[in-house]
């Protein structure tokens, strides 16, 4: 492997001293006690932040895929922490079970989105944190510890959302449910009447979802709901064209401002409404293709509206460049010690910026909106939070770093992003 490595927008990159890509749980294990520190471990490559930077060691969970077993009358699947979504869906399907429910982009390792708090939609549906039974890991020291839900929920707890810095992720079963059909539907509406009927909508079907196209005064809703009809053929996706689209009337129509809101606002209000059932699976993810970085807060449920009204305001005032939908989603409360959702019911708010361009500018001017309303960043999608700062956000997060420090004594999981973000000192192992 070239020792040179990127993240998947190119925003995030490396020149770690090892690239390595081990086999197995014993490998991974030797790699931790020896390889030139400070060791960080990457699924997919598919966070924004620099969780997985190192001038030490990184270490690709890509060998590391595939169903372990499975218990077909619990629903439980037992897998390598570096099976991708994708592969995952495929995998459970043939079984006979089906994830609760998912986000839109299935190329993340499973460890990855565990590690990270990774989300779907649905105010009674947690992320993929909450489906986890048992946790095999390897320690700071090179040794494999297992956790069970039953007797180890508290460490479970502290460990299910774990940034790659509690212990390497070899294995994971996750509490599944039997396989189901979705019935999903999409249309647009005014932006003003989403906000005023927010609550109402996003708690009416089992996973709702909008998106916000800046300049357009449109959301495009989204709703899934269990469904025991017949397949039905599934619209072929045009969100790469769409794009393709925004982006043209940003840059040829940047000095008509008011004609582009005029073609954006009109070409929204015309998309064709969707209804469809599909397998789970056919339903969940889309196909990006243009490369993007991000931006998300999870929010008190509540504040949602109000929060994203002015993120449209910003944006719209002072960002023409930005054409990237919005996205809105609900998460339900759980009680993962550093997961964003950690009791309370959430509203989570993505913003997107084209790769091509520098976000930070977009991305310095919307944070301080979030966070005035509590909001708690996304783990792996840009923020500027440190340690003094997330504290506050955390109940458990002095219990949380308890356990870290158990399960790394020595610090060899702490790059120097991530002794900023947990406010410890970076490895002694250093470059």
């Amino acid at each position: 492997m070239s020792n040179n490595w990127s993240n998947w927008s190119g925003f995030v990159t490396a020149e770690p001293r090892l690239l390595a890509r081990p086999a197995d749980a014993g490998e991974l294990g030797d790699l931790i006690r020896t390889a030139p520190g400070p060791v960080r471990v990457v699924g997919a490559g598919h966070s924004f932040t620099p969780l997985v930077k190192s001038q030490g060691t990184i270490l690709s969970l890509e060998k590391l895929e595939g169903l372990v077993s499975h218990d077909a009358k619990r629903n439980q699947a037992r897998v390598r922490a570096g099976t991708r979504l994708g592969s995952l869906m495929r995998i459970l399907q043939g079984i006979g079970q089906g994830l609760p429910n998912m986000g839109d982009i299935d190329r993340q390792a499973i460890g990855g989105a565990l590690g990270t708090a990774t989300h779907g939609s649905g105010p009674t549906l947690g992320a993929y944190h909450t489906q986890l039974e048992t946790v095999r890991i390897v320690d700071g020291l090179g040794k494999v510890r297992e956790f069970k839900r039953e007797g180890d929920q508290e460490t479970i707890h502290a460990i299910g959302v774990a940034l790659g810095a509690f212990g390497v992720l070899s294995e994971v079963t996750l509490n599944n449910i039997a396989s189901y059909r979705l019935r999903r539907r999409k249309w647009v509406l005014p932006i003003g009447d989403m906000l005023r009927d927010f609550e109402t909508m996003m708690a009416a079907h089992r996973s709702a979802e909008f998106y916000y196209i800046p300049f357009s005064g449109y959301a495009q809703f989204i709703a899934s709901d269990f469904s025991t009809e017949a397949t039905t053929m599934r619209p072929t996706d045009d969100d790469e064209g769409s794009l393709r689209t925004l982006r043209r009337l940003r840059t040829g129509l940047a000095w008509l401002p008011s004609l582009r809101r005029r073609l954006i606002r009109g070409a929204v209000a015309k998309v064709p409404a969707e209804d469809y059932v599909q397998d789970w699976l056919n339903v969940y993810a889309s196909d990006r293709q243009t490369r993007f970085n991000e931006m998300e807060y999870h929010l008190p449920f509540e504040e949602g509206p109000k929060v994203l009204a002015e993120i449209i305001e910003l944006t719209e005032k002072h960002f023409p460049e930005v054409y990237f939908p919005m996205e809105v989603r609900s998460v339900a409360s759980d009680e993962f010690w550093l997961s964003p959702f950690h009791k309370r019911l959430t509203c989570s708010i993505a913003i997107h910026h084209d790769a091509a361009n520098d976000p930070l500018p977009f991305m310095r001017a919307a944070e301080p909106i979030f966070r005035r309303y509590g909001g708690r960043p996304h783990w792996g999608k840009m923020h500027s939070l440190k340690a003094a700062d997330l504290k506050k956000l955390y109940p458990r997060w002095n219990d949380a770093m308890a356990v870290r420090r158990d399960i790394d004594p020595q610090n060899r999981f702490v790059s120097p992003y991530m002794a900023d973000l947990f406010g410890i000192e970076p490895s002694p192992f250093g470059i």
